[in-house]
């Protein structure tokens, strides 16, 4: 669980994010980011016996950086206004398919899997489905699932308005072969990571999208 004193930081930095603003709360980060390390180490805790693929995962494979990666961004606000966690048997940039914790007054939510992967990657994925769309179909219509994600995300940005090149338009997994995402999020309210049950309960909601994890990561590592 994480303290009022966490979220408040977040709210205040939300309305102040400048430089200036940080150095003089440096003490109110520091307590931040001591809070921040304790909620990925419960989650670690109950996790990994769940899902063995996080053993040697510590805390610090598991955190994102406050500062922002402005070079390339209009918006050359320094830091991030939300708390970002990723579990995963890979490395952060995506090079396996994992469960990831976002926390934000205003868009909090829970999810997994895998955000646009390369074009190798997606290939590997697309090519599993097609071969093996029961199995997706399977994890899809687990009652654990669908009580939790209901389906994979579609939404314009992530999903192809065609079929991809080379694969059948009239296979029953069309709509996923289209997805250039493939992930499933659940929104919840932020107040309740304060609550003393919020890390058992968020661990069911997560280890629900292993068999998903599992699966595309199957996808990577399969060879042609």
């Amino acid at each position: 669980m994480l303290s009022k004193d966490t979220l408040q930081f977040l709210e205040d930095l939300k309305a102040n994010n400048n430089r200036e603003w940080f150095l003089a709360n440096k003490k109110r980060y520091e307590a931040y980011k001591s809070d921040y390390h304790k909620l990925i180490s419960d989650l670690l805790e109950v996790m990994k016996p769940l899902d063995a693929s996080l053993e040697m995962l510590e805390v610090k494979n598991c955190t994102f950086r406050i500062n922002r990666d402005i070079r390339f961004s209009k918006d050359k606000s320094p830091y991030k206004t939300h708390m970002g966690i990723w579990l995963a048997s890979g490395a952060k940039n995506a090079e396996s398919s994992g469960y990831y914790l976002q926390i934000d007054k205003e868009n909090s939510f829970v999810g997994g899997g895998m955000y646009c992967p390369m074009p190798d990657q997606l290939q590997k994925i697309r090519k599993e489905i097609n071969f093996f769309y029961d199995d997706l179909e399977q994890i899809i219509h687990d009652k654990s699932f669908q009580s939790t994600f209901g389906n994979l995300n579609f939404n314009e940005n992530s999903t192809l308005k065609n079929p991809p090149r080379g694969f059948d338009k009239e296979h029953p997994a069309i709509e996923y072969l289209k997805l250039k995402s493939f992930t499933a999020t659940q929104k919840f309210d932020a107040a309740t990571t304060t609550q003393k049950d919020f890390v058992a309960d968020i661990s069911k909601k997560l280890i629900a999208l292993k068999p998903l994890n599992d699966y595309i990561n199957r996808a990577l590592t399969s060879e042609e």
